[in-house]
């Protein structure tokens, strides 16, 4: 290859870069849309109106909390699953960082007992909307 046609080649490839290497944000949808989201990566929305803490810990993690979005049960419409901080350790702060607020939450949803939901492991999947801070 000559040094101009290089040149042309790594031009091209240096300019589509950012295209292919760009990922677009995942869709943002209802608690309620969620389960016609099943198996796909999406944010969900709402507000946090019930939690439970689990009575049993996973190794590693400590205690999951349950957060319903928008209705509790014994109708939810969507659930997130996280756990308290420091590898898990105190449940109750991952409850009170969230509890009332509105919030979005990112990741795969799935469906259990006909209930969509997501495993949020990592808390930097949680945000809390700017008016509830």
């Amino acid at each position: 290859m000559t040094t101009g046609k290089t040149l042309i080649l790594t031009m091209c490839i240096t300019g589509l870069l950012p295209l292919v290497s760009a990922q677009s944000a995942p869709p943002r949808i209802t608690s309620a849309d969620a389960k016609s989201h099943s198996g796909e990566t999406a944010t969900v929305c709402g507000k946090v109106v019930d939690t439970k803490i689990s009575k049993y810990a996973l190794a590693g993690r400590g205690k999951p909390v349950n957060f319903d979005l928008d209705q509790p049960e014994p109708n939810p419409v969507f659930f997130f699953v996280t756990f308290g901080s420091q590898a898990g350790s105190n449940p109750e702060e991952a409850q009170a960082a969230y509890q009332g607020k509105s919030v979005c939450v990112t990741g795969k949803i799935a469906v259990v007992a006909a209930v969509p939901y997501i495993m949020a492991a990592d808390r930097s999947q949680i945000k809390i909307h700017a008016e509830d801070k």
